[in-house]
């Protein structure tokens, strides 16, 4: 089981995302655990981070 976790990039409005970190990186919306997962290679996911923080 992946131990997911609000994502310091989600805002207190509501819409906001899970993550699962490790070798992959899970994303879903709390609003839909049952859905879809977003799967991304750690190293993607740790790029994405880098560039949002760069903004």
């Amino acid at each position: 089981m992946n131990d997911f976790h609000k994502s310091s990039y989600s805002h207190s409005s509501g819409e906001c995302v899970e993550v699962a970190e490790g070798p992959t990186t899970l994303v879903r919306d709390t609003k839909h655990r049952d859905g879809v997962v977003l799967a991304v290679p750690a190293s993607e996911w740790r790029a994405l981070l880098a560039d949002l923080d760069s903004l």
